[in-house]
């Protein structure tokens, strides 16, 4: 897939940056968090990391992206195996202590809808956090076939996101 053509693609959901609140309705709804470590500069390395692709890369997955640093407006292309999964980042957060972004999906994905990553620090505690939410539903044949393994396969994949970094 051409990055170029992959960003004049459409959304394939329309409820574009719904991670930011309450998951809508309709979709398969995943979260997870872990703490990662504690300290401001072991939130300023994750979140350094993250922003750079780090969760995605670091979980075994390939990427190709239209930017080093992620951006609003970048497109990415995932690869696991023969499965591709071309996205696009839909906003960035960058506050003290909460980095992050969100990425939707572009046609050719098999699934419709929003995947948020986060790095989050609690300067109370110290502690450090890794967090991935997303809402989804399949829409290509095999991952609707998939059934449970696709939402187990999910849940595995969140799990690897939030220690890579």
């Amino acid at each position: 897939m051409d990055l170029y053509a992959m960003g004049t693609m459409p959304l394939t959901y329309p409820e574009v940056g719904a991670t930011a609140g309450p998951p809508p309705p309709g979709y398969r709804h995943l979260g997870f968090v872990t703490q990662i470590g504690a300290g401001h500069q072991r939130f300023l390395e994750a979140a350094d990391a993250l922003m750079h692709w780090g969760m995605q890369r670091g979980a075994g997955l390939r990427v190709q992206a239209s930017s080093d640093v992620v951006e609003v407006g970048a497109v990415v292309l995932v690869k696991m195996a023969f499965l591709k999964a071309p996205c696009r980042v839909v906003y960035v957060i960058d506050e003290p202590d909460v980095r992050g972004f969100a990425y939707g999906t572009l046609p050719g994905h098999p699934e419709s809808g929003e995947q948020r990553f986060v790095v989050r620090h609690d300067p109370v505690t110290a502690a450090v956090y890794a967090e991935v939410s997303s809402f989804s539903r399949p829409v290509i044949w095999w991952s609707k076939a998939g059934g449970p393994l696709t939402s187990l396969a999910q849940r595995m994949i969140a799990k690897r996101y939030v220690h890579a970094v």
